[in-house]
C-alpha cells in the first residue's frame, strides 16, 4: 500500500463543506468517489482540517493509501480527470506511512478576504465579505497583535462547541490593505480589499471567522483594541464579535517543514 499527500484547492460555495456528510456535496465526497474508481475499493480520505459550508482552500491537504500501483503525477491527473472543475489536485507525492495531514502539521495559515467599499465587485461577491463603510485598520492591526501568543481561545469558538481544550498558539495575524490596480499608477480607492492572513497550529471551530468578526468590531470604532483582552479573559462566545461569512475565509496552506524526510 503506498501512502500519498495530495494538494487541493477548491472553491467552498456549492459545498457542505470538506467532510463527507449524509446528505449533501462534500469535497471528501468527491476525492473518495474519485479514488474508489481508480483504485476499486472504497478508499479513505484524510483532511488537514474541516472547512465550514462555503469556505475556500487555496491548499487544502490530504491523505490515502492506495493499493493500485501509480506514480504521483498520474495520480493528480486521473483525479482531476473526474473531479469537478471547482476541485482540483494541485500535487501529489509519496509519503511514509506515518504522515497524518492533521497531526503531522506544523501549522496552518488562513486568509480572510474583505471588501470594504460602497458597491462590491461581481467578481468579488462570492470571496469576500462586503462591508460599507470605512474601517480602522490602525486599530484593527493594534487588537491583532492581542491575539498572537497563546491564548484560551473558548470565547471564540463556534457557540456549543464541546472542544474541551481551547488552548491555542497563534504565530502571526496581519492585516494587509491590498487596494486594486487598474491601471500603472492607479487603484480603486484604499482599503477596498483588505486581507486578513493568521498562521496558528491549530484552530478552534469557526475560530478564525470569530476572530475576524471581533476585529471588525474595533475596525468599526464599536470597541477599543484593547477590549480582546476581556473577550479573551472571559472565555464566554457571547462577549465576542458576530461570526464572519464563511464566503470569505480561504485555507491557504498547511505547512510540514521537517516533519517527515520522506515528504519533500
Amino acid at each position: 500500500m503506498a501512502r500519498f499527500k495530495i494538494t487541493i484547492a477548491y472553491d467552498g460555495t456549492d459545498f457542505v463543506g470538506w467532510q463527507r456528510q449524509a446528505t449533501g456535496r462534500s469535497v471528501q465526497g468527491l476525492i473518495e468517489g474519485a479514488l474508489r474508481v481508480l483504485d476499486g475499493r472504497d478508499v479513505a480520505v484524510t483532511g488537514a482540517g474541516r472547512t465550514d459550508a462555503g469556505v475556500h482552500a487555496l491548499g487544502q491537504v490530504a491523505a490515502c493509501s492506495l493499493a493500485r500501483e501509480i506514480d504521483p503525477a498520474t495520480l493528480a491527473r486521473a483525479l482531476n480527470a473526474q473531479l469537478p472543475p471547482d476541485v482540483r489536485v494541485l500535487a501529489a507525492v509519496e509519503v511514509g506511512s506515518a504522515f497524518h495531514p492533521r497531526f503531522s502539521a506544523r501549522s496552518k495559515t488562513y486568509r480572510y478576504r474583505i471588501w470594504n467599499g460602497d458597491v462590491v465587485s461581481p467578481f468579488e461577491r462570492r470571496y469576500a465579505w462586503h462591508l460599507v463603510g470605512a474601517l480602522d485598520l490602525e486599530a484593527m492591526a493594534r487588537a491583532a497583535r492581542l491575539l498572537e501568543g497563546a491564548h484560551d481561545f473558548a470565547a471564540f469558538q463556534a457557540a456549543g462547541s464541546e472542544t474541551r481544550k481551547t488552548e491555542r498558539r497563534i504565530f502571526s495575524l496581519r492585516i494587509e490593505d491590498c487596494g486594486l490596480r487598474i491601471g500603472a499608477n492607479q487603484t480603486i480607492g484604499a482599503s477596498q480589499l483588505i486581507v486578513l492572513e493568521v498562521e496558528g497550529e491549530g484552530f478552534l471551530r469557526h475560530m478564525v471567522r470569530v476572530m475576524v468578526g471581533s476585529l471588525v468590531e474595533v475596525g468599526r470604532g464599536r470597541r477599543a483594541p484593547e477590549w480582546i483582552d476581556d473577550v479573551i479573559g472571559s472565555r464566554d462566545r457571547a462577549k465576542a464579535g458576530p461570526t464572519a461569512p464563511p464566503h470569505g475565509l480561504f485555507l491557504a496552506s498547511v505547512d510540514y517543514a521537517g516533519v517527515l524526510a520522506d515528504e519533500s
